[in-house]
Order: C-alpha cells, then sequence, then structure tokens
C-alpha cells in the first residue's frame, strides 16, 4: 500500500494530461487560431504584461508536468505572442519547471528501483552507458529531439540523474530545441502579421524557413553523435 501511494503523484500527473489531451485544449495554440485572435492577444498582453506572462509559464509548466503531447504549440504561441526573446526565456522557465515537476513525481513513485530487470525497455539500454558517464549521457539525452522530452525526464528519474544535473541539463538542453520553436513561432506571427492568414508563402519566407532548417539540423545531432562516439574501427594486422 505505501509502494502504491508513492505513485499516486505520478498518476494524477498523467491523468491530467489524458484529460487535457482530449479535451482539444491545445486546438486553441495552433498557428491559424492564434492568427485569427493575434490582434486581440497582442492586446490583452499589452494592458496585462505579467499576468499574461505568468500565464503562460503555468501553461507550459502543466503540459511538461503532465506529459501532454503536442505541447509544441504551446512553444510557438510563446513566439508569435511574446516575441524571440522574451517568449523564449517564457518558455524554458516554464519547461524546466514542468520537467522538474514530472522528475520529482517519478522518482517517488521509483524509489531505488534501479535494478535493470525491472527497468523500462528504454531505461535498460541505456543503464550501462549512463553509469559509466551520466553527465555526459543525461546532457545528450536532452539534446537529442528524436527523444521524447516526458519519456527521457521519467526515464532519468528511474536512473536516478541527481537533481542538479537534471536541471542544468534541462535549462541548457532546452535552450536549443526551445529556442528554434519559439524563433519558428516569432517568424509566423510576423509572416501572418504581413499576410493576414497563413498561406503557402511562408514556405518562401526566410524567416520562417531559418528556423526549419535549425530544426532539421537540430535532428542531426544523434547521428553526428553517434558517429563522434562510435569506436574506431581497428586495422587489420599487418601480415609478415
Amino acid at each position: 500500500m505505501k509502494q502504491l501511494r508513492s505513485f499516486w503523484p505520478l498518476i494524477v500527473l498523467i491523468g491530467i494530461g489524458v484529460v487535457l489531451f482530449f479535451s482539444g485544449v491545445l486546438d486553441r495554440f495552433r498557428p491559424d487560431n492564434l492568427a485569427a485572435e493575434q490582434a486581440n492577444l497582442q492586446a490583452l498582453i499589452a494592458a496585462y504584461p505579467i499576468l499574461s506572462a505568468l500565464a503562460h509559464i503555468g501553461a507550459v509548466t502543466l503540459a511538461i508536468a503532465t506529459g501532454l503531447p503536442g505541447m509544441v504549440v504551446l512553444i510557438m504561441a510563446g513566439g508569435m505572442l511574446f516575441g524571440v526573446i522574451l517568449g523564449a526565456l517564457l518558455n524554458i522557465i516554464g519547461v524546466t519547471l514542468g520537467a522538474l515537476i514530472l522528475f520529482l513525481a517519478s522518482r517517488r513513485a521509483f524509489g531505488d528501483h534501479s535494478h535493470g530487470e525491472q527497468a523500462p525497455g528504454l531505461v535498460s539500454r541505456l543503464r550501462g552507458g549512463y553509469l559509466a558517464q551520466p553527465i555526459s549521457y543525461t546532457f545528450f539525452l536532452r539534446l537529442v529531439p528524436f527523444f521524447p522530452f516526458g519519456g527521457v525526464t521519467v526515464a532519468l528519474a528511474w536512473l536516478r540523474c541527481p537533481l542538479w544535473l537534471f536541471v542544468t541539463a534541462t535549462a541548457l538542453g532546452g535552450l536549443a530545441m526551445t529556442g528554434i520553436e519559439t524563433w519558428l513561432g516569432a517568424s509566423l506571427a510576423k509572416n501572418i502579421g504581413t499576410n493576414k492568414a497563413i498561406s503557402a508563402d511562408l514556405l518562401h519566407d526566410p524567416q520562417v524557413l531559418w528556423p526549419m532548417i535549425g530544426l532539421v539540423l537540430l535532428a542531426l545531432v544523434p547521428i553526428t553523435i553517434n558517429k563522434l562516439r562510435a569506436p574506431k574501427a581497428s586495422a587489420p594486422p599487418a601480415q609478415n
């Protein structure tokens, strides 16, 4: 019973995420929906800047803490509504806080269950390398966009990643991905402000293309790192 109680915070978070996902709340933050309300939202932010910033941080924190799929629309919304610099700052704060909540809930649930035979598949594959080089592996997992953000958070909790290392890697690792997605959102906002709608012209706008190229390059990170980390093939023995 005591072990079951330790899972309740994680179960509650996941339950909230499921409810939010099926409620369709993220649809309100899609670029096309924001485009229709951009002028009103900008006026609201100008009238209540601090409250609006706190509300955005809270929304991102909730999305990350509950593992809500599709939270990228919230990150892009931050760029569309607050601009690149302020939007990125608010997004990173929300991402870090949300990840910390999910991490602590997961670590409470798992306790010291670090035995390899009990670990999920992802954790089992990472365990050997992680225990050998925890710092490099923690940053690697946070920098690779292919790994699900919530899944990595739960995995690091199971692996008993030190709290200071988790927060540092999440803040710095999120800076790259979150920054590019915020930049893309801000570029969409500027294009929408010019064209008054989302159209195919976006594909010809350099301000939209550059962050998209950045996302592609970031997606190549795991391939590059794997090649650098791969052991060099031993040279064939010399023949007498």
